[in-house]
C-alpha cells in the first residue's frame, strides 16, 4: 500500500512539473510563433504589392548562406537536427532559432517557394531545448521538452493544436508513437494556440467542404486520389533530395548555389508569367479548396520548391505540400466530374500523410482543418497514401520501425 501511495505521489508531482513546464513553454512558443506568423504575413504582403523586390532573390540567397556559414561549427542546422534531438540523440543549438526566423522571412519576402511549418519545428525545438536547460530538466526528459516546443510553435502558426501535438510524437520513428511526451506536447500545443489567437493569428480552417456520402463509388474516387497523392508524394520527396544532391555535386560553392538558385526562380517566374508559385501559396490553396486549380500547378510547385530548398533558402516543405496536394486533388476532381473542393481537401491531407509518414496526425489534421463530417473517407485516404508511398520522406533522419506495404 505504501509503495502504491508513493507511486501516486510521484505521478502527481510529475504531472505538476509537466503542467508548469508546458505552460511556460506554451507561452514562449505562442509569442514566438505569433511574431513569426505576422512577420511572414507582412513580408508576403510587401512582395505582393512590390513584385520587383523578387529581383533581389539572388542577394537573399547570398545573405542566408553568409548567415549560416558564420555558425557552421554548430553542425547541421536543419529540421533533421531537431528530429534527432526529439529522439534524445542530439542537442539543438539555440542559434538555430534566430537563423531560421530571419532566413525564412528573407525567403518569403523575396519570393522563394517555401513554407513555414518546417521553420516552426526548428523554432520550437530550439526554444524547447533552451528552456529545458534553464529549468534544469533531466537529460533523459529533454527530448520531451523539444517535442513539446515543436508542437507549440507548429500549433501557434497553423492553429491545429492536436495535429501539432501528435505530429511531434509521430514524426521521429514511423510506426512507433512516442506517447511519453503526450502531456507536454498536448498542453504546450493548446497554450501556444491560445496565445497566438490572443495576438491575432488566425488558424487554418475551411468550412466550404460539404459532407460526402459514404458509398462504394465515392470510396473508389477517394482511393484513386489517395493513390495519386502517394505517388506524387514519392515524386516530391525524390525531387527535393535529388535536386539537393545534384546542386551540392555540381555547384559546391554555397554562395554561387544560393545566387544561382535565386536567378533560376526569377527566370521560371518570368517564363510562367505568374507569381503563384512564389512564397507559400496559401491563396492558391484557398482557391483549390474552393474548387479552382490549374492542372499543371502541382508539378510546377514541386519544381519551384525543390530549387528553392536546394539553393539554401529556408522555410520548409509542409505548406508547399498542402499546395501540391490541394491543387492535385482539385484537378482530379475536375477531371472525374467529382466535387473538386472535397477532392482538394483529400489531396491536402493525403499528400501530407505521404511525405511525413504520419497517418494519425494527418487524420487529426483533416478534422481540425475541414471538420469531422468526412472523417471515414479521410481515414481511407490516409491509410492508402501511407501504405503506398514506400519509405519516401521529407526528413532523412526519420526512422522506420517496420515495412509499410500490404
Amino acid at each position: 500500500m505504501k509503495a502504491t501511495m508513493n507511486e501516486v505521489k510521484e505521478y502527481i508531482l510529475g504531472l505538476i512539473k509537466w503542467l508548469i513546464v508546458s505552460l511556460i513553454l506554451g507561452v514562449v512558443c505562442g509569442v514566438v510563433g505569433s511574431a513569426f506568423h505576422h512577420a511572414v504575413d507582412i513580408v508576403t504582403e510587401i512582395r505582393t504589392e512590390y513584385m520587383w523586390i523578387m529581383l533581389f532573390l539572388p542577394l537573399g540567397g547570398l545573405i542566408i548562406c553568409a548567415m549560416y556559414s558564420m555558425f557552421k561549427s554548430s553542425g547541421d542546422l536543419s529540421t533533421n537536427r531537431v528530429i534527432e534531438a526529439a529522439k534524445g540523440k542530439e542537442a539543438v543549438p539555440f542559434v538555430m532559432a534566430p537563423l531560421i526566423f530571419v532566413s525564412t522571412v528573407i525567403t518569403h519576402l523575396l519570393g522563394g517557394s517555401a513554407g513555414r511549418e518546417g521553420a516552426a519545428l526548428q523554432l520550437g525545438g530550439s526554444f524547447g531545448n533552451k528552456i529545458a536547460e534553464i529549468l534544469k530538466i533531466k537529460k533523459e526528459h529533454i527530448k520531451y521538452v523539444v517535442m513539446a516546443g515543436m508542437s507549440g510553435v507548429f500549433s501557434a502558426l497553423f492553429g491545429t493544436p492536436l495535429t501539432a501535438a501528435f505530429f511531434s510524437m509521430e514524426v521521429m520513428v514511423v510506426g512507433s508513437m512516442s506517447y511519453k511526451g503526450i502531456i507536454p506536447c498536448v498542453l504546450t500545443a493548446f497554450v501556444g494556440s491560445m496565445v497566438s489567437e490572443f495576438f491575432g493569428c488566425s488558424g487554418v480552417y475551411y468550412d466550404n467542404v460539404l459532407p460526402c456520402e459514404l458509398s462504394f463509388g465515392n470510396i473508389i474516387i477517394v482511393a484513386v486520389v489517395a493513390l495519386a497523392c502517394a505517388l506524387t508524394g514519392m515524386l516530391f520527396c525524390t525531387t527535393i533530395h535529388k535536386t539537393e544532391h545534384l546542386s551540392d555535386k555540381y555547384i559546391p560553392n554555397k554562395y554561387i548555389r544560393g545566387a544561382a538558385g535565386g536567378v533560376v526562380i526569377i527566370l521560371l517566374s518570368l517564363i510562367f508569367r505568374t507569381t503563384d508559385y512564389n512564397g507559400a501559396g496559401m491563396n492558391i490553396i484557398d482557391a483549390a479548396i474552393s474548387g479552382e486549380a490549374r492542372y499543371e500547378a502541382f508539378l510546377i510547385k514541386i519544381i519551384f520548391t525543390a530549387i528553392t530548398i536546394a539553393s539554401g533558402f529556408k522555410g520548409g516543405e509542409i505548406v508547399p505540400t498542402f499546395f501540391i496536394g490541394s491543387t492535385l486533388g482539385c484537378s482530379l476532381g475536375l477531371i472525374f466530374g467529382f466535387d473538386p473542393s472535397f477532392c482538394a481537401s483529400l489531396g491536402f491531407v493525403a499528400l501530407f500523410c505521404s511525405v511525413t509518414n504520419c497517418p494519425v496526425a494527418s487524420l487529426i489534421l483533416s478534422v481540425e482543418v475541414f471538420g469531422g463530417h468526412n472523417i471515414i473517407l479521410y481515414a481511407i485516404a490516409c491509410a492508402i497514401s501511407f501504405c503506398m508511398s514506400g519509405r519516401c520522406s521529407l526528413y532523412s533522419k526519420q526512422e522506420f520501425s517496420e515495412k509499410r506495404y500490404i
